[in-house]
């Protein structure tokens, strides 16, 4: 097992990019607090495959719409892996609805694990270690007002400017930046024609990979002199 101590905290770590992310960090000698929610099985398999990269990772289950658990997650990660310097916020809901069907529950749920669970643990984190970087993973519907997904982009829009409030507020000790993916993996809802169609709208004509997201995380902990800042991996959809 490899011997530095530095560790990070991923949120929606079992699978797609979460999962994605993990390993590549797991790579560059990380070890991993895998948080999931439902997703158990595929958490395991992930650890399986983040311990083969000769580091620790430890998985923590939690409900990111139960805030009294919430709160506690970031001290029960830091009790296993006092190094951590590293929290992304992965996990999020996303659900389509219009403004016109969206009712209490689908809101609230939206704003809870997608805006609220990533401000408080960016909190606890802040108040947790040091020094580190939180990362939050956004998406390329924040530069447009989307109307069949009206709770889900509204989330990430506030998260979104969290981001920079709380880059402003936590340096120089902590780092804030986002990540707005574009077309990396596609939900199940999406068609196959109606992802050409999108495709076919992008300045690259062509989709992303999870390896264009990994390759964002590591820019943005490699780079001391970046915060506050958004970047935009989408081929260039949000033009």
């Amino acid at each position: 097992m490899k011997s530095n101590h530095k560790a990070a905290l991923v949120t929606g770590g079992a699978k797609r990019l979460g999962k994605a992310i993990c390993l590549a960090l797991a790579e560059k000698g990380y070890h991993i607090a895998l948080h999931y929610g439902q997703s158990e099985q595929e958490a395991e398999e992930t650890a399986g495959l983040i311990q083969r990269q000769s580091v620790k990772c430890t998985l923590f289950k939690c409900d990111l719409s139960d805030m009294t658990a919430v709160e506690k997650l970031v001290s029960r990660v830091f009790q296993e892996f006092p190094g951590c310097s590293l929290l992304i916020n992965s996990a999020s809901v996303f659900k389509r609805g219009s403004f016109q069907n969206t009712d209490l529950a689908f809101l609230e749920k939206h704003l809870t694990v997608n805006f609220m669970a990533p401000f408080l643990l960016s909190q606890k984190f802040a108040q947790s270690c040091s020094s580190g970087l939180i990362v939050n993973m956004l998406d390329t519907k924040i530069s447009k007002h989307s109307k069949h997904f009206f709770a889900y982009t509204l989330s990430k829009k506030l998260l979104h400017e969290f981001t920079k409030m709380a880059a402003s507020t936590l340096g120089p000790a902590i780092r804030v930046n986002g990540i707005c993916p574009g077309i990396i993996l596609p939900s199940t809802e999406t068609s196959q024609e109606a992802l050409e169609k999108m495709i076919r709208k992008l300045p690259v004509k062509r989709k992303g990979s999870p390896e264009n997201i990994i390759r964002a995380v590591i820019y943005l902990i490699e780079n001391e002199f970046v915060t506050g800042d958004c970047l935009y991996v989408d081929g260039g959809e949000h033009l």
